[in-house]
């Protein structure tokens, strides 16, 4: 009778493994269709509605070097329709000219509220930066002991710092900075950008580091930010004087499979697993995410509060 348990439960299990593995295929296989429509349906849109398609990765090839250090993880997601949507595009090139666009505008799929639209403002294009000087007013002739660069993580701005970390700082003599990363918050949201690493150190060196004249300074990052906080202490090794990481991303030396592929396998189960292949894998079918969540976050605001009694 145990015997036969245990067959039962093994057999279960291989159905329920051959099952997901079906779902799995067909869905991601409808979404890479799915993508590619929707990269041929967005650059009609773009060019429609600001004369110019602003090119996908889909379309490009990875370049990749030294300098600029793209990931061809962007690049290589591999899509059984890709191909398709690639020469559709390019026939569809070979009859439309080329306009010229601005880059201190908001897309029409972005958010046109104050918040969002702020960073068109910017004719510098620095970042964002909130400035905190806890240095108690009777020495206030005197300089900052220290001064503290804080970075925020995916998905973040640098309200993750101000209304945390800031309002506990009272007169401890520190100068604090928070940035809103390159892309992200009320920082420019430049079209011509590959954001790489060295695109957000240059951000934060250009609006933090020299126009403030720090001769040196402590990292504290979050998430994502760590990355950016290690490429930073990396190259001002000499006036770094500490790095506080906060849950940083790690990911082993293994060369068996790509990190997107380890992080981001394609699942059907669970559902979070789900949420973050489709986001990781297909660039436009994200894109009609951020459109309906993004775009339209003041109504989400709104429900947010409604549902939680406007405690929030």
């Amino acid at each position: 009778m145990s015997h036969l348990a245990i067959s039962t439960k093994k057999w279960a299990r291989k159905s329920g493994t051959a099952i997901h593995a079906a779902l799995s295929f067909t869905i991601f296989f409808f979404l890479d269709l799915t993508d590619a429509i929707l990269c041929f349906v967005y650059e009609l849109l773009d060019e429609v509605l600001e004369g110019n398609s602003q090119s996908c990765y889909c379309n490009a090839s990875p370049r990749t070097t030294v300098e600029n250090e793209v990931s061809e993880t962007l690049f290589n997601r591999r899509n059984v329709f890709r191909e398709f949507a690639r020469k559709l595009k390019l026939s569809r090139r070979m009859v439309n000219s080329k306009k010229t666009h601005d880059e201190m505008t908001n897309r029409w799929s972005d958010c046109g509220c104050q918040t969002c639209s702020s960073w068109t403002k910017k004719e510098d294009g620095n970042l964002h930066v909130v400035v905190k000087d806890s240095t108690p007013q009777e020495d206030s002739v005197r300089e900052p002991l220290e001064d503290v660069i804080f970075i925020h993580g995916f998905m973040g701005s640098s309200y993750l710092w101000t209304e945390t970390v800031f309002e506990h700082f009272k007169e401890d003599r520190y100068r604090l900075f928070a940035v809103d990363l390159l892309g992200f918050g009320e920082s420019p949201k430049p079209r011509d950008s590959l954001y790489t690493l060295k695109d957000h150190v240059e951000a934060i060196e250009r609006s933090v580091v020299k126009p403030y004249q720090l001769g040196s300074f402590h990292l504290v990052a979050h998430s994502m930010g760590c990355l950016v906080a290690l490429a930073l202490a990396a190259k001002h090794s000499t006036i770094v004087k500490s790095v506080t990481l906060v849950a940083p991303p790690y990911f082993s030396s293994s060369l068996e499979g790509s990190v997107l592929t380890r992080i981001a396998g394609k699942r059907l189960w669970p559902p979070l697993a789900f949420g973050t292949a489709v986001m990781s894998w297909y660039e436009h079918v994200g894109r009609c995410v951020c459109f309906i969540v993004c775009k339209h976050h003041k109504i989400w605001e709104w429900l947010i509060k409604l549902c939680t009694g406007k405690r929030y």
